[in-house]
């Protein structure tokens, strides 16, 4: 009982040492500047259902499926100032291992050690560690896999019933994903269909009473997700946006996890890890667990944005594969390197962290000679668009591609990439001024014509002005 209280208290202490650190790797990438624009409005002013920030889609319906967490952080913004990134990532990060830890805390102290290890396998969530609804949404997967494992373990279980209010929250935080809360429960159903076993693989049939409330909370949890601003068009959303190529195409986060990028091997290792477990474990493997990891592989293969599920779904499933060792020794030792390390780290590569959390593409010299041009229909660079939003500057493209995508984006890229059509494209837009950089194919066109004029340099960024358009 006495090493259960003290590696509980360990383990406690070691989260949220962690959270700390892992919050330094907050990176105001470009979608955090509309979002916190976006944010500010709608705080102000209410919530947006069309474009205000384009002058290519301007007054185009939008989907404003995150603008929860666009007023959330604008929150965070106006109590915690320049610190509030820091504050958001560790506020929400703490909160997703605290329900991975208390949901699940007899399975962690049966182990402390392993949990441990576990519990510093969470770095694969560094990516992540960015200013979106992501981080929300890992907290609410996390209680929606509780609620329906609580119910396989025992059909008497009430927990679920909450599901339908997750439903509400997620699908206007991100609802993007709030899908998730209705296809798991039909998840649990398959996988408790039948009974079977055999020397490694166990099929266990769940009880009429659990099919049924998986069921019932499965429909009712998806009649939930159209409570929000944009009420049926919400339940579409993210089946609409899995079969956008424009966008799975060329949007890094939907890109699969490839075996020629070095940095994707850590996922690819901890896949690994986890099947080893499973394989090697004398328990036989629970086919419902099976499952979800199998479901967990194919969408982190898939796309790098689910790579923080199999995480998160494997934190209900692994510990049951691991033995019983209680021992505290080596857990102190362990978790107290473990914090010199990350603590070193932080020192030695603080000004790095520095640089991360305050990135920005644009400078101030670029957004002052830009205001002062004051151009109208200005061609700029997508990863720009954030930056030119948040200073009020009218956009051809930003961040949202999933507005674009219906009207200018596939556009934006011909132009990009100047491929076949560029020119009825350019004289169609009429556009004024380009901002652009130099890896871009339609540098080398503006900066060999004569009709483009070279209004800024800064390193890498580049604004042109038309020559033959009125100033």
């Amino acid at each position: 009982m006495k090493d259960k209280k003290k590696a509980f208290i360990i383990i406690l202490i070691f989260i949220v040492a962690l959270s700390m650190f892992l919050s330094l790797f907050m990176l105001r990438e470009s979608d955090y500047f509309w979002h916190i624009k976006a944010g500010e409005y709608m705080f102000k002013h209410g919530v947006l259902r069309k474009d205000i920030f384009s002058w290519s889609v301007r007054g185009k319906y939008w989907m404003s499926h995150e603008w929860l967490f666009e007023v959330i952080l604008y929150w965070f913004k106006t109590i915690f100032s320049s610190y509030h990134l820091l504050v958001y990532g560790f506020v929400f990060l703490l909160s997703l291992l605290l329900i991975l830890f208390f949901t699940n805390k007899e399975n962690y102290l049966k182990n402390p050690f392993f949990s441990a290890l576990w519990i510093i396998g969470s770095s694969i969530m560094i990516p992540f560690m960015q200013a979106r609804p992501h981080l929300i949404s890992f907290s609410l997967l996390a209680l929606v896999i509780w609620f329906l494992y609580d119910l396989y373990k025992d059909e008497n279980s009430k927990k679920i019933y909450f599901l339908p209010i997750i439903s509400i929250i997620w699908a206007n935080v991100h609802g993007g994903s709030s899908n998730l809360v209705y296809l798991f429960c039909f998840i649990f159903v398959i996988g408790g269909l039948f009974n079977y076993s055999n020397s490694k693989i166990e099929f266990r049939k769940n009880t009429k009473k659990q099919n049924l409330k998986y069921l019932l909370m499965g429909l009712v949890s998806a009649l939930t997700v159209n409570i929000n601003i944009h009420g049926f068009k919400m339940f579409l959303y993210p089946y609409q946006n899995m079969m956008n190529k424009v966008m799975i195409s060329n949007i890094s986060e939907w890109f699969p996890t490839n075996l020629n990028d070095f940095t994707h091997y850590t996922y690819v290792i901890f896949l690994v890890i986890i099947f080893m477990i499973l394989l090697i474990g004398k328990k036989k493997i629970n086919f419902m667990d099976l499952l979800l990891f199998g479901i967990c592989v194919f969408l982190g293969l898939k796309s790098t944005r689910f790579w923080a599920y199999t995480y998160i779904i494997m934190s209900y499933v692994i510990f049951n594969y691991v033995n019983n060792n209680s021992d505290t020794d080596g857990l102190v030792l362990g978790i107290s390197s473990c914090i010199c390390i990350f603590l070193l780290s932080a020192f030695i590569n603080r000004n790095s962290f520095i640089d991360r959390y305050n990135s920005k593409y644009l400078s101030n010299n670029v957004i002052k000679t830009i205001k002062r041009e004051n151009p109208k229909r200005l061609f700029n660079k997508y990863d720009f668009g954030g930056e030119l939003v948040y200073n009020d500057i009218d956009v051809f493209v930003d961040g949202r591609a999933d507005l674009y995508s219906k009207y200018t984006f596939e556009n934006y890229l011909i132009i990009n990439r100047f491929e076949t059509g560029v020119f009825d494209l350019i004289n169609s837009y009429k556009f004024d001024y380009y901002l652009v950089t130099e890896d871009m194919a339609i540098y080398n066109y503006l900066i060999s014509n004569p009709n483009y004029l070279k209004i800024y340099n800064e390193k890498d960024v580049y604004l042109f002005r038309n020559v033959n358009t009125d100033v």
